[in-house]
Order: C-alpha cells, then structure tokens, then sequence
C-alpha cells in the first residue's frame, strides 16, 4: 500500500497533488506541527532519519525528497505518465524545469526569507543581492509562462508539480507579491482551476484555500 505522511503545509502537498492526476490508490496520513515552533512533531520526525516533509512508504520503503518521490511513483506505479520521455519533444525543458523547483526557485524564496529575519533594512548588502538574485529567477519564470501554458510544453508535468508549492502554500511562510509577473499569476490560475489540484488541497489542507493570488489573503 502506498502512503503518504503529509505534514501541514508543506512541500509534501506536491505528492498529494501528483497522486490525484495519476489517478493512483494511496493512503495519506495527515500530521499536524507543533503548536510551539511549528516545525514537525517527534511522531512525524520518526518516520525517516531527516525527519523532514513529504515521507512516503510503499512496503518496507520508506523515501524521501520530493523530487525522488515524484520520479518514484512517476517511473515505478504511473507508467511514466507527467514525466517527458528522453527523444520526445520537450525533454530538456522537463529536466531543467523539474530540478529549477528546489535548485533555484524554492533557494532564492529561502535565501531572502531568511536574510530579511536577520537585518530587513537596505543596508544589508547580502539581502540587496539576494533579492536582485530573487527578481531574475522569477522573472525567468515569468518569460517562460508567457511563451508556453506549462513549463514543459502544452501539458501539465512533475515540473508543475514540482514548481508550484513555492508560488503558493509557502508564501504563507514568506510573503511576497507576484503582482510583476502577470504571466505566473495566469499559470496559477490555471493550475487552480485543475480538478485534481483542488482535490489534492482539500485533502491535504482542507483549513487552506489555496494561496493563488498575487498577496496572500
């Protein structure tokens, strides 16, 4: 049986997502965080020796990283599906789509995020950078959006999976506008209106409505 250990907002919602467009049978097992910090319980920390979100199990398995979860259950119980194939059209733009998710976009949001708790002024110089850092990866984005409705072509992908938790559920973490890149803010509406997205975030955070605008409400 598959399961998937789902801790409250955060990037595990990716799976659920991605078990819902598959269309494929799983368990999940929703954990809440801890009231103090916010951070996973002991529970939840025990499943894997990181300790950290999403986890899944599928017999004497147990995995985790998101990005290995998707190619996991993509290659091993989804025939391949939401993956492009190497010789097919849009192979390279899967793969760099697929690893810019947590190789760049998520780090720039992080990176920022985190300068900006230690000193938000514009004295800092290391924020300064950061956020120039920042306003280019998105708006690599952006241009992307504009030229194709997902990032790997005309059809929805693990990269969109992959991508779409950083626009999104973490902005609740991290704050920030999207209202300069028109071309995301479409792409999310897109996303929104999927069926198996808004069944994944009524089942993974049913308290949530999903962060698709351009501030968080």
């Amino acid at each position: 049986m598959l399961t998937l250990h789902h801790l409250g907002r955060s990037q595990s919602e990716r799976i659920v997502w991605l078990f819902e467009e598959l269309g494929l049978d799983y368990e999940l097992k929703r954990y809440s965080r801890r009231a103090d910090n916010r951070m996973a319980s002991p529970e939840y920390k025990a499943l894997h020796p990181m300790g950290t979100a999403p986890i899944l199990t599928d017999g004497d398995l147990v995995l985790g990283e998101s990005a290995a979860i998707c190619e996991y259950l993509i290659q091993t119980h989804g025939g391949g599906r939401l993956a492009v194939k190497r010789g097919e059209p849009g192979f390279a733009d899967y793969l760099y789509w697929f690893h810019f998710a947590n190789g760049t976009l998520q780090p720039a949001v992080l990176q920022v995020w985190s300068l900006e708790r230690v000193d938000p002024s514009d004295q800092n110089a290391p924020l300064r950078m950061a956020r120039g850092r920042f306003n280019m990866v998105f708006s690599t984005l952006d241009q992307r959006l504009g030229e194709v409705p997902y990032l790997a072509g005309q059809e929805l992908t693990a990269a969109d999976i992959m991508t779409v938790f950083s626009l999104t559920t973490m902005r609740l973490f991290n704050p920030y506008d999207l209202s300069p890149w028109p071309n995301i803010l479409a792409y999310l509406q897109r996303i929104g209106a999927r069926p198996a997205y808004r069944r994944a975030m009524q089942k993974a955070e049913p308290d949530l409505t999903p962060v698709l605008g351009a501030v968080p409400a």
